[in-house]
């Protein structure tokens, strides 16, 4: 085991986060514009997307870091029945859900189960299709719909806040069904979907587009919130949440809902491209 893997599990990992979390809102000048330069200049980020272009002008980091895009930066791809991708990044892993294990890494898998913290939950999926895509600091950080969908309920998960970068995947047993997330269960045209936001080290925080900023708090245990008969309706490629910070968003669809392109793994894919069809 490689010292960054034994820092994974001995580091606090929520008083961390919590320290992050502040760090990034803190709007005194010197210190936000020297963070945001850092990683404009270390990971290229390509600032001419973005409605504000210049790096130094927004209010804080975490401003930045969610920024918003250009309308033209990000189209939907044309064909309504084709299957959207809910994020920038690359694709972590993709395809089969098998007897409700879903692969993880080579030698690691995990369970539906386990990842939307109900068994019965997970029944759909049981051989089903996922998508996985790790989002980088470069990245946009907000995450769109892959279909039109109505909102059903959402599911936050405690749970550790391991890195979710590759060398920790390839690592740590259950890594995403282990990290603090929040499951947002949605119906669709062509029948139920899930997106998983999970949280990792230095970012477990996460927004919606309905109930705003939903972690932190962080849970001590499962809490669910329906939203049936509210009637909230998020159109396909329109945004749904967003990390405060990167980390990784999973797709689960069932069985017989829509086919994958083929996706290769760190693939790299952006917002509204097709990643297959329903």
């Amino acid at each position: 085991m490689t010292f960054k893997i034994v820092l994974q599990y001995v580091l606090p990992h929520r008083a961390l986060s919590r320290v992050v979390y502040w760090a990034t809102r803190w709007t005194f000048a010197p210190w936000k514009n020297w963070l945001i330069s850092t990683i404009v200049r270390n990971y290229q980020v390509n600032m001419t997307e973005a409605v504000q272009s210049d790096p130094l002008a927004y209010q804080h980091f975490n401003a930045f870091f969610t920024r918003k895009l250009r309308a033209d930066a990000r189209l939907a791809d044309a064909d309504p029945a084709t299957l959207l991708c809910p994020a920038d990044g690359r694709i972590s892993q993709s395809g089969d859900i098998v007897e409700g294990r879903i692969f993880q890494a080579k030698g690691h898998d995990y369970t539906a189960a386990e990842l939307l913290g109900d068994e019965a939950a997970a029944a759909p999926y049981r051989n089903g299709r996922f998508v996985n895509v790790y989002l980088s600091p470069r990245d946009y950080h907000r995450v769109h719909m892959p279909l039109a969908g109505r909102l059903k309920e959402t599911v936050h998960v405690p749970g550790r806040i391991f890195s979710v970068a590759p060398f920790a995947v390839e690592a740590i047993p259950r890594l995403f069904a282990r990290n603090e997330r929040l499951v947002c269960h949605f119906e669709g045209e062509h029948g139920p979907f899930v997106l998983v936001m999970v949280g990792a080290i230095l970012v477990s925080s996460v927004a919606t587009v309905w109930d705003g900023l939903v972690i932190p708090p962080y849970a001590s245990s499962i809490r669910r919130k329906s939203f049936e008969g509210q009637d909230i309706t998020l159109e396909r490629f329109a945004e749904m949440a967003r990390f405060n910070m990167g980390s990784t968003v999973i797709l689960l669809m069932p069985e017989g809902m829509a086919t994958l392109d083929t996706l290769q793994h760190q693939q790299p894919v952006q917002v509204g491209q097709r990643i297959g069809s329903c």
